[in-house]
């Protein structure tokens, strides 16, 4: 059964991770495209190092698991602010489009 739960969690966020580096592909710029990147892969390192602590069971390997996963939780969000914070300080313009 935790092979099953494994299995799942895993696939989820090779999922999720996909879906973020297409919207990195497609997206229009820099904002939007870190925005995916950085919700996208979060969620998928977290499904995915949760799938890998799930198939390993109570051991010394999941208490690594879970720091870097504590890891990722705090720092993926705060780069990608940071980013973004500062391109927008730097003057790169958020895309519009005009719609006359």
């Amino acid at each position: 059964m935790m092979n099953f739960i494994a299995i799942i969690l895993i696939c989820t966020g090779l999922f999720f991770s996909l879906v973020g580096a297409i919207g990195a592909i497609r997206l229009p710029d820099f904002y939007s495209r870190s925005h995916a990147l950085g919700v996208m892969d979060t969620l998928g390192t977290l499904l995915i190092l949760g799938g890998l602590a799930s198939y390993y069971g109570l051991s010394v390997v999941t208490a690594k698991l879970f720091m870097i996963i504590m890891f990722f939780y705090l720092a993926n969000p705060t780069i990608t602010h940071v980013l973004t914070r500062a391109a927008f300080k730097s003057g790169l313009k958020p895309w519009s489009q005009d719609l006359l």
